[in-house]
């Protein structure tokens, strides 16, 4: 076994919410992933933190796996699959926390597939004038954002401090695609409507240096193929842009 394959590998763990499939070192784990949160004490909670029902013999407590609180069995009935956790099978959680992880099956199912096949990007470092043809993709660990032309870069996921989606106004009616700009480390995201990605800039810090690099990234004109498939990119990169900030402010 190689040494990224070694750093990759991954082992089955039995918790209190269930089976988890997690990597074999933390420093290997995905960026967008999330810790199981602590349980609510049983002594704590003598009624449901949702409907105020009395627990009792019948009336029993279950704990939601993503929040980590107790409820009833009517308000934390659903199985859902929560991969942010690495949850080999569905898990229960409470209804509010069921929405948010249905929510989500689709970057996992969807969009994380765009972003590792990749898209085609004219690249600009910092203030330079000079544009880079370039297949940006996410790496299979996850870990990564890999820029191939020329040059190639690799930028590391937990480096970057700063994605902004760039966007024009389109004519009402057409799909619409949000846009995210955020500063992972002190903002929220903030969300908005009636535009269309046509790039992205990314600021990052380089191992070893506590300046931020710049990379702005615009969709290329040429075939509307690939106009088509990196604006597909970019509405994904925006959603994992979500997940990141999530994480990071976990």
């Amino acid at each position: 076994m190689s040494g990224c394959e070694a750093r990759d590998a991954k082992k089955l763990v039995r918790s209190p919410s269930g089976l988890r499939m997690v990597p074999e070192h933390r420093s290997a784990r995905s960026p967008f992933g999330l810790d199981e949160p602590p349980w609510v004490p049983d002594k704590e909670c003598p009624r449901c933190m949702q409907c105020d029902t009395k627990f009792d013999f019948i009336t029993r407590k279950h704990h939601c796996r993503r929040c980590g609180k107790c409820f009833c069995d009517k308000c934390c009935s659903k199985k859902v699959p929560l991969p942010r956790m690495c949850f080999v099978d569905p898990v229960r959680q409470c209804a509010e926390c069921a929405l948010i992880s249905q929510k989500e099956t689709e970057f996992y199912d969807k969009q994380l597939k765009v972003l590792m096949n990749g898209a085609t990007f004219f690249v600009t470092l910092g203030t330079s004038e000079k544009s880079e043809l370039m297949v940006c993709r996410l790496s299979n660990n996850q870990r990564y954002l890999v820029l191939d032309g020329d040059s190639h870069y690799e930028i590391e996921i937990i480096q970057i401090s700063t994605v902004q989606i760039l966007t024009e106004g389109f004519t009402p009616g057409e799909k619409d695609t949000h846009t995210y700009t955020s500063l992972l480390e002190s903002q929220h995201i903030s969300e908005g409507g009636n535009t269309r990605a046509i790039g992205m800039i990314l600021q990052y810090k380089v191992p070893g240096s506590e300046e931020l690099t710049q990379m702005k990234f615009t969709a290329s004109e040429d075939f509307s193929c690939n106009k088509k498939l990196s604006a597909s990119w970019l509405a994904a990169m925006h959603k994992a842009t979500k997940l990141l900030y999530e994480s990071r402010d976990q």
